[in-house]
């Protein structure tokens, strides 16, 4: 986190750059209609002798003034590509993880979960956004996801149990290691799901009929 005397620095630098900058062959002046306004009014005081000096003064710190906005901007520019590349990067790693990943609230709805975690659950993912988790857990285990999502342990505990999900269309059922943590955001739990040993069946052919 930056502190006061960094923040400070940063403005020397800033002011530094932006009057080498008024120096070297690409300086210019800004245009428009409030930069004529201004230039004119300093016209005036530059026809006086006795405030010329300060006529100067004053067009020297406007110039530099804008080329501080200038590379403000290119600053803040650079910094929104490198975190739009780093929030692609995010979502990447979220979407290809190997384990199934959801988001839920304390009903078990489900809010966001990434292509692992629908393929576990047999469903495309934009069919999942909205559903019930326990509707897709045998009643047993719906039960035993109510329970858990009923106490939300702290944010710094991690529960975990075994979930299985209800029968196929293959007419085989599947069993599911979770792992569960409240949400640090609040409002919702962080489900980390994967296939208990003994799972042979391939994941795509998972795929469930919804209940009655």
């Amino acid at each position: 986190m930056k502190t006061v005397r960094d923040d400070m620095i940063d403005r020397f630098d800033l002011r530094a750059r932006a009057v080498e900058h008024l120096k070297g062959p690409n300086s210019r002046v800004m245009a428009g209609a409030d930069a004529s306004a201004a230039l004119g009014v300093l016209y005036d005081l530059a026809s006086s002798p006795s405030t010329a000096a300060d006529a100067l003064a004053l067009l020297h710190e406007l110039q530099v003034h804008q080329v501080e906005v200038d590379l403000q901007d290119e600053e803040l520019r650079r910094s929104r590509v490198e975190l739009e590349t780093v929030l692609t990067r995010q979502e990447q790693l979220y979407d290809d993880a190997p384990v199934g990943l959801l988001t839920v609230d304390f009903n078990g709805i489900i809010h966001e979960l990434n292509r692992t975690a629908a393929a576990l659950l047999g469903v495309e993912r934009e069919f999942l956004r909205g559903r019930s988790l326990e509707a897709f857990m045998t009643p047993d285990s719906a039960l035993t996801l109510r329970g858990l999502l009923g106490r939300p342990a702290p944010s710094a505990i991690t529960e975990t149990t075994d979930l299985q999900l209800r029968r196929n269309l293959a007419g085989s059922t599947r069993t599911l290691h979770a792992s569960a943590r409240r949400d640090p955001a609040g409002g919702g739990v962080l489900i980390a799901v994967m296939s208990a040993m003994g799972n042979g069946e391939p994941v795509e052919h998972a795929k469930f009929v919804d209940r009655p």
